[in-house]
């Protein structure tokens, strides 16, 4: 299944710097569809290069990280039980800032 995944806010530091990726993941063996709680797992191993906690608590973002799904939040489509499709559109971004 093709995905984009967009990281903002800072979060792009974890990935080398780069903002926008380009994706295939398929769903987990057994399962027919891909939700974000695996979208998250893999994004874990496959993109964030550095300092995952920074991203991830438990099975989770960490709070402060806005998930969009195709422009809409994911607190509205099920959080980690949200179901992806074909070239859907996530966004990571940081709310937090430091001083």
């Amino acid at each position: 299944m093709q995905l984009t995944l967009e990281f903002g806010g800072g979060l792009e530091l974890l990935c080398d710097s780069v903002k926008i990726h380009n994706i295939n993941v398929d769903p987990q063996d057994g399962e027919k569809q891909l939700t974000m709680k695996n979208l998250l797992s893999w994004v874990c191993t496959n993109v964030i290069k550095e300092r995952p906690e920074m991203f991830m608590k438990g099975d989770s973002v960490r709070p402060g990280v806005l998930v969009l799904v195709n422009d809409t939040d994911w607190e509205l489509s099920g959080q980690l039980e949200t179901v992806l499709e074909e070239k859907d559109n996530v966004v990571f971004i940081s709310t937090l800032h430091g001083g």
